[in-house]
């Protein structure tokens, strides 16, 4: 493989992650994985329902292969892909808790 040296000009032109893999190639498949752990994650919050097996790894299979193009959008572009996904998170946590505190308000007025 080519070992181009980039100039620190080069640099400030990439996106936050492209510099940071320029830096140790490792750091991109390590956002790639956070990506598919936070989707993961909203997926669980916001919309799974009890699914079989064999229907939830397809799920999953889905799932982390869209994520690619999630990570290549913030690879790429710059995209916030990480942070609207944490942001999602903490939405999709907050109203399952509180969804929580009503059910069981609910069940405790019965």
């Amino acid at each position: 493989m080519d070992n181009q040296q980039y100039s620190e000009s080069d640099l400030q032109g990439l996106s936050w992650l492209m510099q940071l893999t320029y830096e140790n190639p490792w750091y991109g498949f390590y956002a790639y994985l956070l990506i598919v752990l936070l989707a993961i994650i909203v997926f669980n919050l916001g919309f799974a329902q009890k699914l079989p097996v064999l229907k939830k790894v397809l799920v999953y299979i889905g799932l982390i292969l869209g994520c690619f193009v999630l990570w290549f959008l913030e690879f790429a572009f710059g995209a916030p892909m990480i942070v609207v996904l944490v942001i999602s998170g903490i939405v999709l946590g907050i109203y399952r808790f509180r969804l929580h505190l009503h059910r069981k308000e609910k069940q405790n007025q019965i």
